[in-house]
Order: C-alpha cells, then structure tokens, then sequence
C-alpha cells in the first residue's frame, strides 16, 4: 500500500506544477510606464494672454457677465472706449471682434468710458470674468 499513495503523490505535485505555468502564461503582460517630459519654455517667449496683432492695445478686463441682458462689466485699465470703437475680446474660450454700441456708468448711458472706470458693454456672445478687451487701434 505505501508504494500505490507515492505513486499517486507524484503525479498529483506534476499537475500543480503545470496549473501554475498555465496561469502565467494566460496573465497579460504589463506595459512599461512612460514618465512624462516637461517641456522646455524659452526665455522670452510670449505669455497665453498677449496680443496676436500690433494694432490691438489692451484697455481693460472683464469683471462680470450678465446672461440675461447679454452684457459684461468691464474694468478700463488703459486709455479711453468709446462708441463706435473696435473691440476684441479674448480669452481661454473667448474670441471675437465687435462694435461698441452701448456703453453704460452705473445704469446710466454714456458716450466715453475713460480709466479707472467699470463699465457695462453690450456684447454678443457669452464672456467670462478675466477675458481681455483690446482696442483695434
């Protein structure tokens, strides 16, 4: 009888053995991992926001947008805006040229906005707070 268990022992460790290659075999192979590169900004180079044309001249900044209305509070930083003037606004999402039509101080309309005021312009698409407003000079 002692021989007839040590037969079946042996073949019973063989099948172990063979399951467990199996197994590795059917498991998938991992893909090395890249490690990101930082890119290399040179010195000098222009920043996300600066104008694309030599004739725009930044004069302000958007401070609020009104969805109802269609307008956006704008805060002059630099020179003068008045109706009929080009402007393009710019932004992350933000792109587009139009005419000033309207322009208010403190619900009331006005014909000039000079620096240092927040005014409201009437615009035609969707603006957002930090979007900057160029003069097409």
């Amino acid at each position: 009888m002692l021989k007839k268990k040590n037969a079946k022992a042996k073949p019973k460790a063989k099948k172990k053995v063979v399951k467990k290659a199996v197994r590795a075999a059917k498991k998938p192979l991992r893909k090395p991992v890249k490690k990101a590169v930082k890119k290399s900004v040179k010195k000098g180079s222009r920043s996300k926001r600066a104008p694309l044309d030599a004739s725009l001249e930044k004069i302000g900044e958007v401070t609020h947008y009104f969805p109802h209305v269609k307008a956006a509070a704008v805060k002059i930083m630099k020179s003068n805006l008045k109706i009929g003037d080009v402007i393009r606004v710019k932004g992350h999402t933000t792109d587009f040229t139009e005419n000033v039509t309207s322009i208010q101080l403190d619900r009331s309309p006005i014909d000039v906005g000079v620096k240092g005021d927040e005014i409201g312009l009437m615009v035609k698409t969707r603006v957002r707070r930090g979007d900057d407003v160029y003069k097409i000079v």
